[in-house]
């Protein structure tokens, strides 16, 4: 069916799905038709490769199709097992959670449901009802997802807008304000303080005193710290849970994305028993809280295989090491181009900051772009990447002059020389003015011009 009516896919989502999204790929030449993915790595129609540095938003840490969670679903399916039974245990839960928990050894529980965003609602019922207070503090440019109650905790005016108002008791402070959060936290009314270790929008990076900082502060005031790592965890940084880099014992830790390897959704909720207990306290409150298809055996065994190819091929490791060569290489463009400002990041979560040029000639063209829509600027470096040297990049945001690179933990030190000569190449083209690049600049402005009858959002801010 796949391959009969593959040619089909624009027309069908158009006409049945999201015709904006097809309007976006079509308006940036992304429209290439992806048939496969192995690891790393994407082939169009024509059986171009592409590497693949987006990696569905962090979901294929192991790649994809790995053979290994292949094969673990194949047996599920296989073997006929009891799923979902709900008037029992799963056995296969019990040992997902179980290995988990050994990366966590300070938290002792795990609740399991089908997403990032569901961590994070049942994070606010858990700290609300272990607490008995209402209020939840979250930073400004933080993202939490898009159910209500992560919408609450998700500071973007782009997600928010049209959907107010939200959940009550919410309050924002700036990241890495410490005496905010204090001020926050004094009224001793909230709950819980819910932040990304490495804020996925712009891959911000925390002060080395912020984190400690704040679970130092949530400790006296008694509010939970709940470290939203559904992006950062599972060995993404280099660390199997980014707040290791600082030394923090989180009371709730929220994994999603890798965990799944790709193929089947899955969410967990890490957390210490004495907070668990407050929600399940007794046996006509066992499922007071609760996800119908959250223990899946598809699910369980998804999770269970991802954490085996991490540690059998060493991925956490290989994401530092790879990080730093990476992190390194890029760094080394930052002092011959002026619109490049910066490169920060850990392991495999990187962001390429851009900004305003000083020479007159190339401020012309940025200011032509910003004034027909902010951040713009980066599709002057995604397409080309995207059309002339088959990388799959994003930009990190709403109006951002940030790329993300989010690959797969699988890249080889090849495909970090493919990664920075690219780059290298692309951002070189983005300062001859005028030039090709600029060209394309033009084309992007007149298509902003025309899509505003349509879109207030830039075709370059597809975060997920």
């Amino acid at each position: 069916m796949f391959a009969e009516r593959e040619a089909e896919r624009s027309t069908l989502h158009t006409r049945f799905l999201n015709d904006q999204l097809v309007r976006v790929l079509k308006t940036i030449g992304y429209d290439v038709g992806f048939l496969k993915g192995q690891g790393q790595y994407l082939f169009d129609r024509a059986g171009a490769r592409y590497l693949d540095l987006l990696s569905g938003f962090g979901v294929f840490a192991i790649g994809r199709n790995h053979p290994t969670l292949r094969s673990a679903l194949k047996t599920v399916i296989d073997a006929d097992l009891p799923n979902l039974v709900q008037l029992d245990v799963s056995t296969l839960a019990g040992i997902l959670a179980e290995r988990l928990l050994k990366y966590v050894p300070y938290l002792d529980k795990a609740f399991f449901v089908n997403s990032g965003t569901e961590t994070v609602e049942a994070a606010i019922k858990f700290a609300r009802c272990a607490t008995g207070r209402p209020g939840m503090v979250y930073c400004d440019h933080g993202y939490h997802g898009l159910t209500y109650g992560a919408l609450s905790l998700t500071g973007d005016g782009n997600f928010r807008d049209g959907f107010e108002p939200l959940l009550p008791g919410c309050v924002p402070i700036p990241f890495n304000d410490l005496a905010a959060l204090e001020k926050a936290l004094s009224s001793r009314d909230v709950a819980g303080f819910i932040v990304e270790p490495i804020q996925g929008k712009g891959v911000n990076m925390p002060s080395d005193e912020f984190l400690p900082g704040a679970a130092a502060l949530c400790k006296k005031y008694g509010t939970l710290f709940i470290a939203d790592e559904v992006q950062t965890g599972i060995g993404r940084t280099g660390r199997f849970l980014a707040v290791e880099h600082w030394n923090v014992e989180p009371d709730m830790v929220l994994l999603s994305k890798s965990l799944s390897g790709g193929h089947v959704p899955v969410g967990a909720l890490l957390t210490r028993k004495a907070i668990f207990e407050r929600i399940f306290n007794q046996m006509d409150r066992a499922v007071v809280h609760g996800s119908t298809f959250g223990k899946n055996d598809l699910a369980m065994a998804a999770g269970i295989a991802t954490l085996e190819v991490i540690e059998a091929e060493k991925l956490i490791e290989a994401a530092s090491v790879r990080g730093e060569a990476l992190l390194a290489a890029l760094r080394q463009l930052v002092d011959g181009y002026e619109m490049l400002r910066e490169v920060r990041g850990k392991g495999l979560m990187i962001g390429i900051e851009f900004g305003p040029p000083k020479s007159l000639r190339l401020k012309a063209g940025w200011t032509m772009l910003e004034t027909a829509n902010k951040g713009l600027f980066c599709q002057l470096i995604t397409v080309p990447l995207f059309k002339d040297h088959k990388i799959l990049t994003q930009v990190a945001g709403h109006a951002m002059h940030t790329i993300k690179l989010l690959p797969s933990l699988t890249i080889t030190e090849e495909d970090c020389k493919w990664i920075a000569t690219s780059f290298d190449e692309v951002i070189a083209g983005s300062h001859k003015f005028p030039g090709a690049i600029w060209s394309l600049g033009k084309n992007l402005v007149d298509n902003a011009v025309r899509r505003s009858a349509w879109s207030s959002r830039p075709c370059c801010c597809i975060e997920r």
